[in-house]
């Protein structure tokens, strides 16, 4: 049974930073692409980011391009999100996911991940 834990959300004033990490267990973590997504009240799940099976091709939405990198690291089968300049419409739970199939690309579609974690909240007050 795969697992996702995230970790690091919290509170922070707006242009501040925050890092949030997902420690996955359940299957070898080095062959499967994985995303973060966020999801605001009252709104749908939206992508933010995801990163392929080996790191080296990394998606990002429009809205977080060049504020937010993602980044893994397999020996310690985690992912991370670098969260920079922080505004308060980035106000959300943030969700990390697993893809479904192995050795993927890191798509935009919630519909191609099916493990999910439990969720971190984070707030931007202005």
């Amino acid at each position: 049974q795969v697992q996702l834990v995230e970790s690091g959300g919290g509170l922070v004033q707006a242009g501040g930073s925050l890092r949030l990490s997902c420690a996955a267990s359940g299957r070898t973590f080095s062959k499967y692409a994985m995303g973060w997504f966020r999801q605001a009240p009252g709104k749908e799940r939206e992508f933010v980011a995801a990163i392929s099976w080996s790191g080296r091709s990394t998606n990002y939405a429009d809205s977080v391009k060049g504020r937010f990198t993602i980044s893994r690291d397999n020996a310690k089968n985690t992912v991370y999100l670098q969260m920079n300049s922080l505004k308060p419409e980035d106000t959300a739970v943030y969700y990390c996911a697993q893809e479904k199939d192995e050795y993927g690309l890191g798509y935009v579609s919630p519909g191609n991940y099916d493990y999910w974690g439990q969720g971190t909240q984070v707030t931007v007050s202005s």
